[in-house]
């Protein structure tokens, strides 16, 4: 057995030795990091399950790693070079951008699915740059493109290999370089697949199509995706096609937080019997924190966790209260969901840009202000490599006892949000805080509802995803109480400098 210098558990050694076994019938070494051309028949799926804390995520990470010292190109989705012939090919994906976005901040150049299903098109001009930047081509002259801004694209791609972002340092925007979008057609060699609980069956049979061997990550215990009966799409490989880590490892000190996700698995557990678990670690560990009410500062930046559409939705009402936000308008400072981009399919250039910026279903958004055209907004994308942008948007925010939302904004077309002050467990899947509120009643009201999915209690499955978001800090709310906001909502926490009014994304 061949392994990475770092320890492995016993468990991991033998999921490595598998995996390694498999690739090296598809042509990739890891072991003695050689690769022979494509031809040799894939392995098909293999999938390596576990809990959280079981090890998932290193495993893939050191995987990727030994990939890339074999010689295998790593298919980041933004480009992928000029294609040769003895070229070998591993792509590491996630079915949302926040999970992909996740594994990057770990250090691994994960990509989303739909990234590598469709691909963009170049401007010849620009992918003389994209060449030049992989290391194919010469530094090319492009007319309108100072030498000064290939510099600022060449220092950014030497820390971030991201295409997209170098261009964007020269001071391009993704309509400038992307022309469009089209079907990938050429098959890759390898794909790893994280928090593949959330794929559905589509995706999978799309995934196969492009890869003969993939490797699926994901963690049984979390919820399927809504349209497959509880189901996961690993749950249908032959057994000897699964690779199950057991082993916890624990963060330094123990984790209160694995150990209550942990405990879910109990058959003979119950809410009452598990909330008392709750109480006992609060008392004895500041990670886990018993709160009588929702935490109002912290529902600005860190959504409160909910089962029931409704309890989100009243939440929400009450924390713009809370603040005196008026009715017919935003605060600064208040968060937002992105809910996909409103436009028709003429304005793909449109849509690119908004994309390319961060603009994609699922991301966290804070509202800076209006923006100087009617309908716009200045917006802060967290986690983005340039954050702020201004754009057209339609803004609803949802009402108790009221099927019609408010619209605070109301671009004929453009990016559409929702209120982020609280977001159901199923949205929060693939997402981390590193303080996390769940609202304990909407899991009672599952506990007492008896509903199972997939022969599990829904309300262990709901508890177990909503308590593993958290990365240090789990707050259990076990009233249905808004505390005061002790800060006023403001925007000073966010880095970036201001909007340019004039530079809004049109």
């Amino acid at each position: 057995m061949t392994t990475p210098a770092l320890s492995f558990s016993a468990d991991q050694a033998e999921a490595w030795d598998r995996l390694a076994a498999a690739l090296r019938s598809a042509g990739v070494d890891i072991d003695d990091a050689t690769i022979r051309p494509a031809g040799e028949a894939g392995q098909g799926a293999l999938a390596v399950v576990g809990k959280a804390g079981s090890g998932k995520t290193l495993l893939l990470a050191e995987l990727t790693k030994a990939l890339a010292e074999a010689g295998v190109d790593v298919i980041s989705g933004d480009y992928e070079g000029r294609r040769r012939k003895d070229r070998r090919t591993v792509a590491i994906l996630a079915p949302t951008n926040k999970a992909a976005s996740v594994l990057r901040n770990r250090g691994v150049p994960a990509t989303t699915i739909h990234r590598i299903l469709y691909t963009p098109v170049y401007d010849p001009d620009y992918e003389r740059i994209a060449e030049w930047l992989a290391g194919n081509g010469d530094r090319p002259e492009i007319e309108g493109l100072t030498e000064a801004a290939l510099d600022r694209a060449q220092a950014f791609y030497a820390t971030v290999k991201s295409v997209p972002g170098a261009l964007a340092a020269a001071g391009l925007r993704g309509s400038d370089f992307i022309l469009g979008w089209k079907r990938r057609e050429e098959p890759l060699d390898i794909g790893l697949i994280d928090e593949a609980s959330m794929l559905d069956a589509k995706q999978f049979e799309d995934l196969e199509e492009i890869f003969p061997t993939l490797v699926l990550f994901g963690d049984p215990a979390q919820l399927a995706p809504v349209n497959q009966s509880g189901q996961m799409v690993f749950d249908g490989l032959p057994e000897a096609r699964k690779l199950v880590l057991h082993r916890v490892h624990r963060q330094e000190g123990d984790s209160p937080i694995l150990d209550l996700a942990h405990a879910l698995a109990d058959p003979a557990l119950e809410f009452e019997d598990f909330e008392r678990m709750v109480a006992e670690a609060a008392r004895r560990d500041d990670r886990v924190h018993w709160a009588e009410r929702v935490d109002a500062d912290l529902m600005a930046r860190s959504p409160v966790l909910v089962w029931r559409n409704q309890t989100r939705i009243r939440l929400i009402h009450a924390f713009r209260a809370a603040h005196g936000a008026p009715a017919d308008a935003l605060l600064p400072g208040e968060p937002l969901i992105c809910d996909g981009i409103e436009l028709p399919l003429k304005h793909r250039k449109k849509r690119i840009d908004l994309e390319a910026r961060g603009l994609v279903k699922g991301a966290q958004v804070v509202y800076l202000g209006p923006g100087k055209k009617p309908g716009f907004s200045r917006l802060h994308v967290i986690g983005a490599e340039e954050p702020r942008l201004s754009a057209a948007s339609i803004i609803k925010i949802e009402l108790p006892d009221s099927e019609e939302p408010f619209i605070a904004s109301a671009a004929r077309m453009g990016a559409a949000f929702l209120h982020g002050a609280a977001v159901t467990i199923h949205k929060a899947q693939g997402s981390q805080w590193d303080q996390v509120q769940v609202f304990a009643p909407d899991l009672f009201a599952a506990a007492r509802a008896g509903r199972t999915e997939a022969g599990l209690p829904l309300w262990k499955r709901l508890a177990y995803v909503a308590i593993t978001r958290a990365e240090t800090r789990l707050h259990w709310v076990v009233r249905n109480r808004l505390g005061r906001p002790t800060r006023v909502l403001d925007t000073a926490d966010l880095p970036g400098a201001p909007v340019p009014l004039a530079l809004e994304t049109e």
